[in-house]
């Protein structure tokens, strides 16, 4: 029976940044460094531990139930820098004993002995970046590991008792076939992984990739999105469920973290480049890994950008990450939150289910269908213009 007067904590999520890799892909706009400088690594590890306590401090009333170790490449630091920071984040957060603990690995980096350190520690989840099954491709990319390392990574993960393994995959990549993709698909499937992020490739500015992308020969938008809506259907059959734009999971095991990022929860980030949006407020590290280790030693501020969301804005949010996902967004969660109209976006919605784009559950929930989700800008954009339109309601005494 429950403490009378006792105050729920507030789930929260962690995500703590390993800015290190073997090597940078081609097309990769993250911040991560590609070295191995035990010294950096050491003097990074320290920092962000110091960070986490500095941190834990002002989040009490908050209990941690998803840690995800992203970057960069986590496995690259080792699993005794990983170990450490994980101890830190035990020792100064109140983490639930449930908690989903993720790193993210390339299959280059997997070892017996790293697996084997993280699973004593809790690490129970992986993300392994395959993105391609085809070496010619992957070197394409600038991966520095070739499909065998893949095949042999994964032999290891389960060895060590993993039972929650995502692989990440890319489509549109240069040359690609409709056909070749399917191809990956089938190929990857056979690994039999909980859960799968298929990402269209995106060329950013600053990489290197954006300086000869004229000549990289592409697939045209006709075939990205043929290419999008065969992975939908592909993983329907082997038993996967869609609940996000690039994300299918098998029953029960979609990525706990991420739907933070996706449903509005709190999350706080550990590490040069990460972000968080904690107790109201929304703010990013400086991206330069000297600086932050600088600041945390001389108490020095590591902050890029902070910023109070105004709840217009939070409404905003609320269309652009919900409607990402399955979950969707429903008339009156969404009036009671934020004291908005919701019969304009309904209307828009209508218009969406017309086209195939949307539809509506019976509990009056709408969210977008795969089609949907390939024209998702265009859609959130005529949201975001009417809610811009209408005026807030008047609360109901």
């Amino acid at each position: 029976m429950p403490l009378l007067g006792r105050k729920e904590k507030i789930p929260l999520g962690i995500y703590v940044h390993i800015p290190f890799c073997r090597s940078k892909c081609q097309y990769c706009d993250f911040y991560s460094l590609a070295c191995k400088d035990d010294k950096r690594m050491d003097a990074y590890i320290n920092a962000v531990c110091a960070h986490i306590k500095e941190a834990g401090q002002l989040a009490p009333g908050y209990k941690v139930d998803t840690v995800y170790f992203g970057g960069g490449t986590p496995s690259y630091l080792g699993g005794d820098g990983l170990a450490t920071i994980l101890s830190a984040v035990r020792k100064y957060f109140d983490v639930t004993g449930d908690a989903e603990i993720t790193f993210e690995a390339n299959p280059d980096s997997i070892s017996d002995k790293l697996l084997r350190r993280l699973r004593g520690e809790g690490f129970n989840r992986v993300s392994l970046g395959v993105q391609n099954d085809n070496d010619e491709m992957l070197k394409k990319l600038g991966r520095p590991h070739n499909y065998a390392q893949v095949l042999s990574a994964v032999q290891r993960i389960r060895k060590a008792g993993f039972k929650n393994l995502s692989l990440d995959l890319m489509y549109g990549l240069p040359g690609q076939t409709l056909t070749d993709w399917e191809k990956t698909l089938q190929h990857v499937l056979a690994i039999n992984p909980e859960h799968m992020s298929c990402y269209g490739l995106k060329i950013e500015p600053n990489t290197p990739m954006y300086g000869y992308q004229d000549l990289l020969k592409l697939p045209d938008d006709d075939t990205q999105a043929d290419m999008y809506l065969s992975a939908v259907e592909i993983l329907k059959a082997h038993g996967f469920r869609q609940y996000e734009i690039s994300n299918f999971a098998r029953k029960g095991l979609l990525s706990r973290h991420n739907m933070k990022y996706w449903m509005g929860g709190e999350y706080l980030g550990f590490g040069p480049g990460a972000s968080s949006d904690f107790a109201g407020k929304r703010f990013d590290i400086v991206r330069d890994l000297d600086a932050y280790i600088f600041a945390m030693k001389t108490g020095g501020s590591i902050l890029a950008d902070i910023q109070q969301i105004p709840p217009r804005e939070r409404a905003g949010e609320y269309l652009t990450t919900r409607l990402r996902t399955t979950v969707g967004i429903q008339g009156s969660e969404y009036e009671k939150q934020y004291l908005l109209p919701f019969a304009p976006l309904e209307a828009s919605l209508e218009k969406c289910r017309m086209n195939g784009f949307a539809n509506k559950t019976m509990d009056g929930r709408w969210y977008l269908t795969p089609k949907g989700f390939l024209i998702s800008n265009s859609i959130l954009s005529d949201l975001l213009l009417i809610q811009d339109q209408c005026q807030p309601m008047t609360r109901k005494r």
